[in-house]
């Protein structure tokens, strides 16, 4: 089934929101919107297979990337996490952290 075009609205909530389904939307691709309170953190958790680069919409905090020294994260920055690669992102602000992670399979890098 070939995925179709569509549009969606980021809402502003909260909640987690899930923006593209890896099964139903794309060929592969997968993406959401996380919002993370002062003090709180994703959980430490694995790109597996995939690639993952994180969109930071609001906040400031850490992003915890396995093979770096932790690095910051907040408005107007992207992280870019590679595949097998342990990760977390720390609230470590005042203010909400908000961030969308897009996660598409690997593929091979041309030579």
């Amino acid at each position: 089934m070939k995925p179709k075009p569509f549009a969606l609205e980021i809402e502003d909530t909260k909640e987690f929101q899930r923006l593209l389904d890896k099964n139903t939307q794309s060929y592969g691709m997968k993406a959401g919107k996380v919002y993370l309170e002062p003090g709180e953190s994703c959980g430490l958790h694995s790109t597996s297979q995939n690639e993952e680069m994180l969109i930071f919409l609001s906040g400031t905090g850490t992003a915890l990337i396995e093979g770096s020294e932790p690095l910051p994260a907040g408005v107007g920055k992207i992280a870019y996490i590679p595949p097998q690669t342990q990760h977390d992102i720390k609230n470590t602000g005042n203010d909400p952290l908000i961030y969308i992670y897009c996660v598409a399979p690997a593929g091979q890098k041309d030579a």
